[in-house]
């Protein structure tokens, strides 16, 4: 979904003209920008929450060379999903189990790499590529 598709719907429900829906939108996400860009938290009553974090700086591998390296420290924007949020997403998992008989079936399902059409490798890996050992 997209702004675009937010401000129609949106548009359509409450019966204002999309220019002023898309207004209305758009200065709703620059108000949560300009809060954030404050540090402050942006709490949203059964949707979630927004805040800004500190990013401890880390040492990285890079995945093409494998030499270390150093990431600095740096600002990221966290969010928490609200318990309604949460429990509507839940329902979601809730149908998948339903329609199997057991979780152990969800694991033999004899899943495959969609790209290559072939089984999918069981090794795990970290966010820069790196295979899992254990």
């Amino acid at each position: 979904m997209t702004k675009k598709d937010i401000v129609k719907t949106i548009s359509e429900e409450v019966g204002l003209t999309q220019q002023q829906t898309k207004k209305i939108v758009q200065k709703t996400f620059d108000a949560i920008i300009d809060s954030l860009v404050k540090e402050e938290r942006i709490e949203l009553r059964n949707f979630g929450v927004f805040e800004v974090k500190l990013r401890a700086a880390r040492k990285a591998r890079n995945p093409r060379t494998g030499k270390q390296v150093s990431v600095p420290a740096k600002y990221v924007v966290t969010f928490k999903p609200g318990k309604e949020m949460e429990s509507r997403v839940a329902e979601l998992t809730a149908g998948i189990v339903e329609n199997h008989q057991t979780e152990s079936e969800l694991g033999s399902l004899g899943r495959t790499d969609e790209s290559l059409n072939k089984p999918a490798d069981p090794t795990t890996h970290d966010a820069f590529g790196d295979r899992s050992v254990g």
